[in-house]
């Protein structure tokens, strides 16, 4: 699975930044880092696999997160923050 680093959106409308992706040492499981362009800016991992999945909502089913925008830069901020 191939995540790409750049800016998302999540199905709930937040904004965030994937700086890259890591291996969880004792599974070898594929992760995904990324941080929050809201609040306090934390930084977050999740499983590559759940972070690409789909999800249902309001009868819909949509991308967990969507793809916005490359990251040249890793201080950047998106132009069309929430």
């Amino acid at each position: 699975m191939s995540i790409r680093v750049g800016f998302y959106r999540h199905f709930k409308g937040m904004a965030y930044r994937v700086l890259g992706t890591a291996r969880d040492s004792e599974t070898m499981e594929e992760l995904v880092v990324y941080q929050a362009l809201y609040g306090d800016h934390g930084v977050w991992v999740r499983s590559a696999a759940m972070f690409a999945e789909t999800v249902e909502r309001d009868g819909r089913t949509q991308p967990r997160f969507t793809f916005e925008g490359e990251a040249t830069d890793l201080f950047a901020m998106p132009e069309n923050q929430p």
